[in-house]
This record gives C-alpha cells, sequence and structure tokens, in this order.
C-alpha cells in the first residue's frame, strides 16, 4: 500500500518505471569491444568532452551508452541542445529526468523516487530543478521526441561477458537497490542472486543513486554490479571526479579507480578529469547562489580535487 510519504512527488516511483529483470533477458543484444557506460552526467559538457577525448585513445571500437540523466543543471537552451544532440549520436536509455521530460503534469516531480532518509528540503529543490528543465526542453520538440522513445535497459555482449545497462537498478527505472546503502545487505542476497539469474547477465552496470558501487555477488559462476556514481560530478567526497564504467576484454588505457575481471573482461570504475574551472564557470551561470541547484549541489561540485589526465 501507498503511503502519503511514497506518495509525494519526487518520492513516488511511478508503475511505468517497472519492468523486471526478465524484460532484460529478452532486449536485443548489441555487441561491443570496448563499451563505455556513462551515467549522471548531468549537463556537464566539460564531462562529455573528456569522456570523447578518452574514447578516442582506445585501440579498438569504443560504443558509448549513455545510461539516464545526462540532463539536469543544463536548463540554458544552448546547453540543452548541445548535451542532447551529442549524447543521442550515441547508443542512450533514459533516466529517470529524461523520462519525466515528455510527460504532461507533474505527479512524479523529478521521478528520482528518492528514500526516506533524504530530507524533503532536497527532495524540493529537485522538483524544482526538474521542472526549470522541463520548461527548456518543451522549447526543442526535436529533442524531447527522441528522449520520448529511449529505452529504460539495454543489453550487451562484451567477449564473453553479459552486460545489463539499467538507470536504476533490475526492478524499475528509479530503483536504489544497487545503491552503496543496499547492495551489501544480506536481505538483498536473494534477490540479487534471483534477477541475475533471471536476467541472464554477468554484469548489471547502473548509475542514479550518484554513489560508485562495486559488488560481486555471492554466486558459484561470478557476478558484478557496478554503479559508476557519477560522470559529471565528484564521487567519494571530492577525491575522485566524475566516473565512467568501462567494460572490454583488453585493459584500459586510462588508469582506473577501481576495477575487477569477470567472464575474461576487465571492468573498470574510471575518473572522469574534466575542467573544473570552466564546468563551475557553465554551472553557476545558470545556478547562482541561493537557486536550488546551488543550494542543493555546489557543495559537492567545488568540492573536487583537480588533477589532470592525458591518454
Amino acid at each position: 500500500m501507498t503511503s502519503p510519504h511514497d506518495a509525494v512527488a519526487g518520492r513516488t516511483c511511478p508503475l511505468r518505471y517497472r519492468y523486471g529483470p526478465q524484460a532484460i533477458a529478452n532486449a536485443p543484444t548489441r555487441t561491443a569491444d570496448v563499451l563505455y557506460v556513462i551515467g549522471g552526467l548531468y549537463g556537464n559538457v566539460a564531462a562529455l568532452d573528456v569522456i570523447e577525448q578518452m574514447a578516442a585513445c582506445e585501440a579498438g571500437t569504443v560504443t558509448l551508452c549513455f545510461n539516464g540523466d545526462f540532463n539536469w543543471f543544463n536548463v540554458d537552451n544552448p546547453g540543452f541542445r548541445e548535451i542532447n544532440a551529442r549524447v543521442l549520436r550515441h547508443d542512450a536509455i533514459t533516466g529517470n529526468v529524461e523520462a519525466e521530460l515528455p510527460v504532461e503534469g507533474d505527479d512524479a516531480g523529478c521521478g528520482c523516487a528518492y528514500p526516506p532518509e533524504v530530507s524533503g528540503a532536497v527532495v524540493e529543490r529537485s522538483n524544482r530543478i526538474h521542472a526549470r528543465l522541463k520548461a527548456t526542453a518543451q522549447q526543442h520538440p526535436d529533442l524531447l521526441s527522441q528522449l520520448a522513445a529511449l529505452p529504460m535497459f539495454a543489453r550487451y555482449q562484451v567477449g564473453d561477458c553479459r552486460v545489463g545497462v539499467v538507470h536504476g537498478d533490475a526492478e524499475s527505472l528509479a530503483g536504489w537497490r544497487f545503491g552503496v546503502d543496499q547492495i551489501g545487505q544480506p536481505a538483498q542476497a536473494h534477490w540479487l542472486a534471483e534477477a541475475f539469474g533471471a536476467a541472464q547477465v554477468d554484469v548489471f552496470a547502473s548509475t542514479h543513486t550518484c554513489e560508485p558501487v562495486l559488488h560481486r555477488a555471492p554466486m558459484p559462476q561470478g557476478a558484478l554490479v557496478i554503479n559508476n556514481g557519477a560522470a559529471g560530478m565528484p564521487n567519494a567526497g571530492g577525491a575522485l571526479p566524475g566516473l565512467i564504467t568501462r567494460v572490454s576484454a583488453r585493459p584500459s588505457p586510462h588508469a582506473a579507480s577501481h576495477g575487477a575481471q569477470i567472464a575474461g573482461v576487465h571492468v573498470d570504475a574510471l575518473p572522469v578529469h574534466y575542467d573544473q574551472a570552466r564546468w563551475l564557470s557553465l554551472f553557476t551561470a545558470n545556478w547562482p547562489a541561493h537557486s536550488d541547484a546551488h543550494a542543493s549541489y555546489f557543495g559537492r561540485i567545488s568540492g573536487l580535487s583537480v588533477t589532470s589526465a592525458a591518454c
């Protein structure tokens, strides 16, 4: 039964977000040599520039899959158009941010399905951020129609490794079960084993919760959940810049922050060393002091320990 708390916009998880792991098993399989899974870009064009440069450094063909929430802070018209035009040249699935842009009304708010431990003030600010982004999106009907057509998950074969790419978790677009607070709980072990079995994958690559996770499921054949946290914002309290997930049978030419091997492939979290000064300038142009996004995110965005990296 839905409680009044669950029904609040920004906390509710619409039924249309649900798909279940069997749907992932039945999805068309795409083959990739090197797969980059890019979740939570959040409109950071400086990070997108670096990700494209990283892909250009690879020896093989790179498939870029944006697994949702590539929009968020890009509420200006040029920023909205650039991010979406560039992302939609590649593989992409929808995140809750994109899923709610074409929808009439705002019953689900931002669609984040925030858990109870997230404060009401954060939820309200997120709903207002999304409302502003949605107003911008309405001015780009060509992009909006493409966003409305995006799938909620994707399936890849990388060498001998089967990869399920989702935004939230194995059940739902806005699910939180691949988040750092839930993934390792003993009560989740049975559900996780069933999810891997039903989806018929070796790896789930997710994002949504905005915190990085690398979790080996206790299964005889081995299974891995990797959540990249955010590609367009600092991770681990500013110790890491943006992160993306890389899956390939070949080792990465870029240093990984963490990773594992499974089914003969490397599954790594790669830092995205974007131009911090440029991103702060772009962010504050849209979200100055005392704005909703500034209140919720500026501390995280400005807290990055700046380093640089090249091919």
